[in-house]
Parts: structure tokens; sequence; C-alpha cells
């Protein structure tokens, strides 16, 4: 006969504000298999954890119910109780009488205390039959991948490999760098972007436990923790980077002129193009999307013979390279070049987009003189497409008035309600530099309400006030389209507490930051999931914001949610540390609540191989009949094979049974 002991946890005001704590340990006294009922005002605490310690010490209990809060964030400590008290960890079970019970019923104590009672009987019914089961272990792969070339991943892929870990970075783009490249100075400090970030981007290309895989993405990944198979696609680049020496002659001879990706489409770019000046790793990328095919030929075939020269007739790009790098008698493949790759832990790190300013047609976004913000980063910035210089996309005229407006699609209900939470100091700080540039020029800043919570954002924020900047509190309701191509503001001023209409030469829109739909497809490949705004949903958002529900995948950046530059680098090196920790162990402990064949039952139908989620069924010979097999390294425990099973051969451990009517017979009597 089983010796239950049950433990009640006041959780503070938690549970005893709304449940009779009393009442519900008294009731378990008096449940078939209760030999001790406690309670107790944490039981998380040290001292609640002795109480449990020491009834199995004593010989007292030989099985545990707790009733508190989660499992979710708190059966790992309890089960760690058991162990440490000798006996079994998986001889225990959690009533949720907090999440499920007095929180939801917080206006009905008495209805909320006879929920507690039978939330306890039911877990007293399982946990009577329980038994023992034991942990499973599987070697890991040392080798990590990291999915984005931004600031997230080039840390993150950094500090894994200066663990001693053979490390992948993949990028879509031809180069590592991420929308930090694009920046012009940060904030507060106003240090160049590209300074700070260059070394470390050439660190990440030198470094030799550090692969980079740019011009790449993720097409597949299957395994699990501690053993996934990745294939990544290289797209072609039409250019052999071995020989390249990155001199850039291929894209000052290419006719063929595409808006410039990098400068936010501000200006051109050839076919034949280096992503941008301080590129790492600094190639050359053919993109024969808008390649002309000039030369007299299709791609993928043989060039030419003159007839007077006898010599091949080459395309302009052939020609310039002095390296030989440019192969254009490779036929297109849409699937480029697959490199499959074996790891232990991934960290995803995506980075973010701007929204497209074309969702707000109040704003005039057909208007050349409306921009987003971080088009403006490429105007003020020296690499971009003015050197530099303050020119309207328009005229290329000096502006006279400029007019920054913010939240526009965040904390709006008809597009994105949460905060972009960088918006209003990238705003100021580009405010600011053109103010201290430019001093005779009218700016004027449109926010909500400014948000500087950083260190020494406030101090930056007050001091764009003292140059003599226009910072008004309100909305801005819309742009009307003056000749001329300038704009007229309707706005107002909350302080004032009075509309305000003036001409502006040129707008600028801090769009909200959004996940890129692209990786809606990454999502379904990793098995991540989405959060309310629309970002990848960590596993806790205060106890594991860098894990995920899936084990063994890590988020750091922006695609977890909106962050500046030094929160980014912090998650990165967080979720580095945390997909280090399977790699330094060398194994990984495989829950043992997973599902188990009995071969004697087994008829090998076969039903359950293609309802398997996870791929982790197989029907092999056995005494040269057929019977389901089941890969314990892919089992997650989800229970779909035992549901559906119709010779109940296969056992859920954790979940058996006679343990599931138990529950139900204790919840109805």
């Amino acid at each position: 006969m089983a010796k239950v002991g049950v433990y009640v946890c006041h959780c503070g005001s938690n549970i005893a504000g709304v449940i009779d704590v009393e009442a519900v340990r008294t009731f378990a006294e008096t449940l078939p298999d209760v030999a001790v009922a406690r309670k107790e005002l944490f039981m998380c605490s040290d001292s609640g954890q002795e109480m449990i310690k020491q009834d199995i010490r004593d010989g007292l209990v030989d099985k545990v119910v707790v009733a508190a809060c989660t499992p979710r964030t708190h059966e790992p400590i309890f089960r760690g109780a058991l162990s440490a008290g000798g006996l079994n960890k998986y001889l225990f079970e959690m009533a949720n009488i907090r999440d499920q019970d007095s929180w939801v019923h917080a206006q009905n104590p008495e209805g909320a205390t006879q929920k507690a009672k039978r939330l306890v009987a039911s877990a007293v019914g399982k946990a009577a039959k329980l038994r023992p089961l034991e942990d499973k272990y599987v070697d890991v792969t040392k080798a990590a991948l990291v999915i984005g070339g931004g600031v997230a991943g080039i840390f993150s892929a950094l500090e894994l490999a200066k663990m001693g870990f053979t490390t992948y970075l993949v990028e879509k783009e031809p180069s590592i760098g991420g929308v930090m490249a694009m920046l012009d100075k940060t904030f507060p400090t106003n240090d160049c972007s590209a300074c700070i970030l260059t070394p470390v981007m050439v660190e990440a290309g030198n470094h030799p436990n550090l692969e980079l895989l740019t011009y790449s993405e993720v097409e597949d990944v299957d395994g699990y923790i501690g053993n996934f198979n990745v294939k990544v696609r290289r797209k072609q680049a039409y250019v052999d980077w071995a020989k390249c020496t990155g001199c850039g002659a291929c894209a000052e001879k290419c006719p063929s002129k595409v808006p410039d990706e990098f400068n936010m489409g501000l200006s051109n770019r050839r076919a034949a193009y280096i992503h941008f000046p301080q590129a790492v790793p600094k190639k050359a990328v053919v993109d024969m999307a808008h390649c002309k095919s000039c030369g007299g030929r299709a791609i993928g075939t043989e060039p030419k013979i003159s007839e007077k020269t006898g010599k091949p007739i080459l395309a302009p790009c052939e020609k310039a390279c002095p390296a030989d790098a440019i192969n254009r008698t490779l036929k297109w493949d849409p699937a480029g070049e697959i490199k499959e790759i074996k790891v232990g832990t991934i960290v995803v790190a995506t980075g973010f987009q701007v929204m497209d300013k074309g969702w707000f047609k109040e704003m005039a976004p057909d208007n050349k003189n409306v921009i987003t913000a971080l088009q403006m980063e490429r105007l003020i910035s020296a690499t971009g497409p003015t050197g530099g210089k303050l020119l309207r996309p328009s005229d290329n005229q000096k502006p006279h008035t400029l007019t920054f407006v913010s939240c526009v699609g965040s904390r709006d209900e008809k597009h994105h309600t949460y905060c972009s939470r960088v918006c209003c100091m990238y705003m100021i700080k580009q405010a600011r530099l053109i103010k201290e540039k430019y001093p005779d020029l009218n700016i004027y800043m449109h926010f909500i309400d400014v948000r500087s919570p950083g260190k020494d954002y406030d101090e930056y924020y007050t001091g764009a006030r003292r140059m003599g900047i226009n910072i008004l509190r309100g909305k801005v309701g819309g742009l009307e389209v003056l000749p001329g191509d300038n704009l007229r503001v309707l706005a107002y001023d909350l302080d004032a507490g009075s509309p305000v209409e003036y001409e502006s030469d040129l707008v600028i829109l801090a769009t909200a930051m959004e996940l890129p739909p692209a990786t809606k497809k990454l999502a379904q490949t990793l098995g991540l999931q989405f959060c309310g705004s629309g970002f990848f949903k960590e596993l806790h958002p205060k106890l594991g914001p860098v894990e995920t529900a899936t084990e063994g995948i890590f988020l750091a950046g922006c695609c977890q949610g909106p962050k500046d530059i030094p929160d980014t680098v912090s998650q990165a090196k967080g979720a580095a540390a945390a997909a280090a920790v399977p790699l330094c162990q060398g194994r990984v402990k495989i829950e043992p609540t997973i599902s188990e064949v009995q071969t004697e039952k087994c008829s090998g139908c076969g039903i359950c191989v293609p309802l398997c989620p996870y791929n982790a069924i197989s029907l092999k010979l056995h005494a040269e009949k057929p019977r389901a097999t089941i890969d314990i390294t892919q089992c997650k425990g989800c229970g779909v094979c035992t549901a559906a099973c119709p010779s109940a051969a296969i056992v859920l451990h954790g979940y058996e049974e006679g343990q599931i009517f138990a529950q139900i017979a204790a919840l109805t009597a």
C-alpha cells in the first residue's frame, strides 16, 4: 500500500488569500493512501523542502503530492527534494491550485476551496499508482549553429567559438553585420557604429573555430537536443569566393542597376556587387535575378568565340575581374549548394525588420520626402547614398525643416500594441547629429511620450532639448502634400492644448520593429512558437528569456522582442552560455516520460507511424514480424500514439492507464 504525503502551500497570499489551506489539508488526511498531510507558508523554501526530505527519511511517505503553483517552474525543485531525501524523483505529482484555481476564482473563495480539494484528490489518486522511472542519456555533438549574422548572431557565435566549440554562423546576406552595420552612430555615446562593429565582424571572420556561411539559409533541421542534423542552402554567387579579392571591379563595370537594399532603396547597386564597404567576408556576388546576361549569352552557357580574335566574348564583369573569379557558365540552380552539418545546440538570432511605411496612408507614404528612420540612418551615413550629406530624396536639396514622428505602427491598436523600445532614442540621436552639423535647421519631434529608460539615456534626451530641438508631446494626425514636394504636418501639442500645423521639407517616420515574415518558415522548421506580439516566444518571460519550448534551441536579439544594442549583446552572450551547457556536459538527459511499445501486444498495424509528429516511430522486424519501435531520443511524450493504438500496446510512462483512471475517479467521486 502506498504512503502518500500531501503538502499544501500558502504561497503567501497567492493561494491562502482565496483558498482555505487548512480545510484542504484536513480533507487530504481523509483520502485513501494518504499517510501525511502538512501545510507550509512557502513549500518551495528551504523549510518546505526539508519537511518533505525528513518525512521521506523517517519512512513516513513513499509518494509525494505538492499542492502549490505551476509545475512548469517549480516541479524541478520538488523532484530535487525527493532525490535528496532518497526517493525516486518521479514518485511525485503536483496539484496546481494557484494558476488553475486561486488566480482564476478569486471572487469565489468557497468554490476555489472545493476545487482545490478535487485537484488534490486527483493528484493523490495518480500518485498512489506511480512507479519509479530512470533518466536516460544520449551523447552530444560538440558543435553549435547560430542563425542570423547581425550583432546578436555575431556575439553568440564568437562566445561559443571562444569556448572551443566548432560554430557555424549562417547569414542570408553576402556579409554579416545586420542592421547595426547600416547605422551611422549609436546612442548615447555617438560612437561610430561601423567603428565598433567592424573589428568584431573581422574577429568572427578570422576565428579558427567559427565558420561563416553567408549568402546561405537554413533549409531543414531534424533531430533533437545534442544531435541536430541541419541542411544549409548556399545561394549561387557566380563568383568563386576562393579567388575573389573584393576589389569591386566587377561592380564598376556592371551595367545593370537595381535598388540597393543596404541603402534602403535610396540608391542603386549593380547586379554584380559587394554588400557594403566593410563587408565580412568582402566578396562579390552576381545577382542573377537582375543580371541582363550581357555578353551575348544566357547564364549557364559557354561564351561565344569572336571571329575576329578567336577569343571568348566575355561579359563586362568577367572582363573586369583581375582574379578570373566570375563564372557565368554555371547553370541556374534555385536549390543552390546544400551543406549538411551536425550540431548539438542552435541559437536563433534572425533579427527584425522595420515596418513598411506603405501601411500608413495618412502619412503620404508615396512621397519621396517621407522616409523611415532607418532610411535616415543611411542618408546621414558617410557610406550612404549622399556621402553623409543631408539631402532630400526628391530633389537632392538641403532641407530647412525636419519632422520626426514616433510610434508609427507601435503602441497602435490598428497595428502593433507593443512599444518598439528604441525608436525614441534613435530619433533623438539622429536629431542631435543633424543639429550639430546643421545648426540652422528647424527640427520638430512628435512623441506620444519620450521613453528613455537606459543608462545615460535621459541625459541624452534632455541634452537634445537644450540644443534647441523642438520636442512636442502629441500624435501626428497626418500629412498633406504641398506643391514643390513640401509637406504640411497636422499634429497636436498636448502640453499647449492646441493643434499644430507647419510646413516641413522632410518627414522621418519611426516605423515599428517587427519579425520578418520569412521567419515563419524557419519557425516551422525549428518548432518555435510566436508570442502575442508576433516575435519568437521564449520558454518563460522572466526565468527562461533565452530558452524555447524546443530543447536545445535558444533565442538572442530582436527576434525575441525589440531591444537596443546593449541588451541585444547581453542576451546574445546569455544565449551562448545556455547553448554551451549541453556541449560542455557532453551528454543530455532524455526524460523518461516517453512512450514504450509492449511488443507482445503490438499487431504491427503501423497506425502509429504516420501519426507521430516527431517521426520517432518505425516498424521493425521482431520475431520475423513487423512491430512498432520508438526512438527514445526523438519521442517527446506527447501521447498521440498511445491514444491511437487499437491494441493498447503503447504505454506512456508517467501517464499510464491505471494512473489516469485513478485521477478521473477522484475528480468525479
